[in-house]
């Protein structure tokens, strides 16, 4: 069982920075893309970004130019760094892994991802 576990929310200001992190439980061995959706209350959970495991990024266009995610796959670790951040920004971020993934490109669908953390709060205020 693949158990990602979100750190590195909090609460900034409206231009400020955070950096999340999500660790997997085990090593992911064999294909998979992993990805990070958001859901702020009385809305639908987004994506954000998406990353396969040979590093193919994708982006939705809420966090273009201003989000990056990365991943550390000796550390079995996914990373999204959120820059200039807005109020409109504020929602619980998940992380998520589906595997096998054969896909070139991370579909960020939430239906596409079999494994989900808890999720890390980020909270920006004008």
């Amino acid at each position: 069982q693949v158990q990602p576990v979100e750190s590195g929310g909090g609460s900034v200001q409206s231009g400020g920075s955070l950096r999340l992190s999500c660790a997997v439980s085990r090593p992911l061995e064999g294909s998979y893309c992993m990805a990070w959706f958001r859901q702020a209350p009385g809305k639908q959970r987004e994506g954000v970004a998406g990353i396969t495991r040979s590093g193919t990024t994708t982006y939705a266009d809420s966090g273009k130019g201003r989000f990056t995610i990365s991943q550390d796959n000796a550390k079995g670790t996914l990373y999204l760094e959120l820059k200039n951040l807005r109020p409109e920004d504020t929602a619980m971020y998940y992380c998520a892994v589906t595997s096998p993934c054969w896909r070139g490109r991370v579909d960020l669908t939430p239906e596409e991802f079999d494994y989900w953390g808890k999720g890390a709060q980020v909270t920006v205020s004008s």
